[in-house]
């Protein structure tokens, strides 16, 4: 079979020992999956070794391209090509694959291997996140070199994906791969492992469409390469295809390679066993005769060989030290955009840019979904690198950039297109842009957020909890927060939500009381710049009067005395637009003669952080009754209320109705809450 020009039989050799490596590594541990790591060496090594720009001794380099594994279960296919780049794994890391504290856990983890751009396991997400990172690199390109010509940009590089049948089946990479055709991502490229098998055997099973024409469908630049007569991938073919991947100008690339999972093992190669087990000693010694190695050695690797494939540190010392050179030119002509690449680079905010946020009077009431908006345009109008949008709900969610423009191509139809636009429809596709907002902060320089109303939170779990995971500082905006959405009914109406996104580990989950509350929340969110989700009213709420309740800065800390009593008997802790109800059932209790504490609590992991001083102030333990007021259910409120607390919470579905007869027919009322308080009392 003939081969690329420039390719040796010490590259057939590596790859050869890039295969054995992988049926080894699970071989030794016992577990993994063997077949796709074996039958994706070749294509991995021709990508690091030769299409890829990349600089192992510089993981973080930011004229890289960036490389995702999405089938994070075939970790081997990345962990080899990062022990033969010189990422800093060797041997050692391999045979240790899926141990303790090793550099090789079972799936690619973000920050714990250098090298590895995400973490990847849930299949799919690879895919969604990388056309986030796609959409990221021309956004910052606008920030930073817009003027700059097709190609002649610092800031040009291209996303790079392997994926597998599993990854193309689940419905979050129909949603992105659709919006990355109407992007016209042309910097975003995939390889589709197309081996027909998946954990149950043959994928014809449930899954028999024709990729190819749906990524046509889509808008994409698609490239068949076919399986070798002996059944390995044809290297001749898909070098070409990548070559071609990168000269598309005007599409994202989707090149559908035909392989043969586990190839060349003798019995198990093309079979479902071969996915997800090691394959036995024999047939690892086998695979290894047919692959003319020496089926007594374990982890072999020649001196030869890695000094081989070492090489690729020249090439990627060489790309980098060019960038270099033209990145000093250009740094020297653009002032204004080196400081401010500087700025985005580490992380740091603008001089003052806090200081035009808003300052809501009291006397109007506004929802906070309003208040959100003005914040966020607020924030914009000092920080450029603040972009985002919604799932089609921008007039809902308030989560327009005034003047901001349409991140669309100039070829799109839509009058207000600019390619650099800060304003990201992203269309009914919730769990996609997740994902992508994902890869927007993987990508590093930039703060992005995305709308939809909280209900569909469920939709966007899976990249959520993948954002906390990876501790990356994705922002998520959700409004129509309660049964305050009214009419809408019950399928609009969140009741579960606040507890299921509250045990999310890593999740800032905010939900402020009124809009000052919002101001401050999303200061802190910015400032913290870690995974948060910020939940916004549908319906107006009183601007809380600050002359007698304590300063809106108490969010910073979670949870605060907004409004305190001399010697009070009872703590009510509320958030959202059930403070304001919590100040009336004071001030009802009061006419009563009973003194209570409210607490306005937007964040309870921020409070969580405080220290059990300041805990204590808030929360004394002297006082034993503590209710809280919250229009969810009451999970993970009792253990801030304790045994002797009560939850006012909703433990049903709502209805369809006006807000105000709902709050009251569900017992969010003054004069439900205050009976039940003194009933405890």
């Amino acid at each position: 079979m003939p081969k690329p020009h420039g390719w040796s039989q010490l590259d057939d050799r590596a790859v050869a020992y890039a295969r054995a490596l992988a049926a080894d590594a699970v071989q030794n541990v016992g577990n993994g999956h063997p077949g796709t790591a074996m039958s994706l060496a070749p294509v991995a090594y021709l990508l690091f070794q030769r299409h890829l720009v990349h600089d192992p001794s510089d993981p973080t380099w930011l004229g890289r391209d960036r490389f995702i594994l999405s089938c994070g279960h075939s970790s081997l296919t990345l962990y080899t090509q990062l022990f033969y780049s010189g990422y800093g794994l060797e041997m050692a890391d391999l045979k240790n694959f899926r141990s303790w504290g090793s550099l090789t856990p079972g799936h690619p983890e973000y920050a714990c291997t250098p090298g590895v751009e995400m973490t990847t396991g849930p299949l799919g997400q690879g895919v969604a996140t990388a056309v986030g990172m796609a959409m990221a690199a021309r956004y910052e390109r606008g920030l930073l070199d817009r003027d700059a010509s097709i190609d002649s940009s610092l800031f040009d590089h291209s996303i790079w994906v392997i994926c597998s049948d599993g990854d193309l089946q689940e419905g979050v990479c129909a949603e992105a791969s659709s919006l990355a055709g109407t992007q016209q991502l042309s910097n975003l490229n995939i390889i589709y492992d197309d081996n027909e098998i998946s954990i149950e055997g043959d994928t014809d099973k449930a899954f028999t469409e024709d990729v190819g024409k749906r990524y046509l469908a889509y808008g994409w630049h698609v490239i068949d390469v076919a399986a070798a007569s002996d059944g390995s991938v044809d290297i001749t073919a898909l070098d070409a295809a990548m070559a071609a991947a990168k000269a598309e100008r005007n599409k994202p690339t989707l090149i559908v390679l035909k392989s043969v999972i586990a190839w060349p093992a003798p019995t198990l190669r093309g079979t479902g066993k071969s996915h997800g087990a090691a394959l036995g000693e024999d047939e690892v010694a086998a695979t290894k005769l047919l692959l003319g190695l020496n089926p007594d050695e374990k982890f072999a690797m020649p001196a030869d060989v890695l000094a081989h494939v070492r090489e690729v540190k020249i090439r990627g010392r060489e790309l980098r030290d060019k960038w270099k050179e033209d990145f000093a030119i250009w740094e020297s002509s653009n002032a204004k955009g080196a400081a401010l690449l500087t700025r985005l680079k580490n992380r740091t905010l603008a001089s003052g840019w806090d200081a035009n946020l808003p300052v809501f009077s009291p006397g109007k009431d506004i929802a906070t979904r309003a208040a959100s908006g003005d914040v966020i345009n607020a924030i914009a109008r000092v920080l450029p690198e603040l972009w985002g949008g919604s799932a089609d709900l921008a007039g809902s969610n308030n989560t327009n950039i005034d003047g901001g423009g349409s991140f669309l191509p100039l070829t799109s139809a839509i009058k207000s297109a600019d390619p650099y636009g800060r304003i990201i429809h992203f269309g009914i596709r919730e769990h996609a842009m997740g994902s992508i907002l994902n890869g927007i902060a993987l990508h590093g320089l930039t703060r992005a957020f995305g709308g939809t109303f909280a209900v569909f939170s469920d939709y966007m779990r899976p990249a959520v909890r993948l954002a906390a995971l990876m501790k990356i500082p994705s922002i998520f905006v959700w409004t129509h927060d309660s049964i305050g959405v009214g009419e809408d009914g019950p399928t609009h109406q969140p009741i579960e939500h606040f507890a299921a996104l509250r045990a999310i580990p890593g999740l800032d989950v905010i939900r402020p009381g009124d809009a000052n509350e919002v101001v401050e929340a999303w200061r802190q969110i910015i400032i913290r710049d870690r995974t948060a989700g910020i939940l916004l009213s549908r319906q107006n709420l009183p601007v809380l009067d600050r002359s007698i309740c304590a300063p809106a800065s108490g969010t910073a800390k979670g949870a605060y005395v907004i409004k305190d009593a001399e010697n009070p008997v009872a703590v009510v802790i509320a958030t959202g637009s059930e403070v304001s109800l919590a100040l009336d059932v004071q001030k009802a209790l009061a006419g009563d003669g009973i003194n209570v504490r409210v607490v306005s609590a937007p964040c309870l992991e921020w409070f969580g952080e405080q220290d059990d001083a300041y805990k204590e102030s808030v929360l004394p333990s002297a006082i034993k009754l503590k209710v809280s007021i919250e229009v969810g259910i009451a999970q993970g409120w009792r253990e801030l209320i304790g045994d002797h607390g009560i939850a006012i919470s909703l433990e049903h579905y709502g209805a369809s109705a006006d807000a105000k007869r709902l709050f009251s027919e569900f017992g969010f009322s003054v004069d439900a809450i205050v009976a039940r308080i003194k009933a405890a009392l």
